[in-house]
């Protein structure tokens, strides 16, 4: 009987030790997040896709309609303020590109 408890031991430890890369994993996109630096309109990434950090300043852009607003686009990410065109940077939420895309 004492084998037993011992393999089942050894059998647990094993896959304890199996699962923490996965809770690693889990832990580091949670609660190790870096905050991202605001994106400078005057970058030539935000320059291409005519960002800007106030929707209402892009009135005059052909591709704009109102209510369109970065905090309501397909691309933005509420958990961080980050932009999937802008991955290095955050962007207002009240911020508009022209790549800017109803979300679903």
């Amino acid at each position: 009987m004492a084998n037993h408890s011992r393999r089942d031991f050894m059998r647990h430890s094993l896959m304890g030790v199996a699962a923490l890369p996965l809770g690693a994993g889990i832990l580091s996109s949670k609660a190790f997040a870096q905050d991202l630096p605001p994106l400078d309109p005057s970058a030539e990434q935000a320059q291409a896709l005519n960002y800007v950090e106030n929707a209402a300043d892009a009135a005059d852009h052909p591709a704009y309609a109102e209510g369109e607003r970065c905090d309501n686009c397909m691309f933005f990410q509420a958990d961080t303020n980050g932009c999937q065109l802008f991955p290095q940077n955050s962007v207002a939420p009240g911020g508009w590109c022209q790549s800017w895309t109803a979300q679903s």
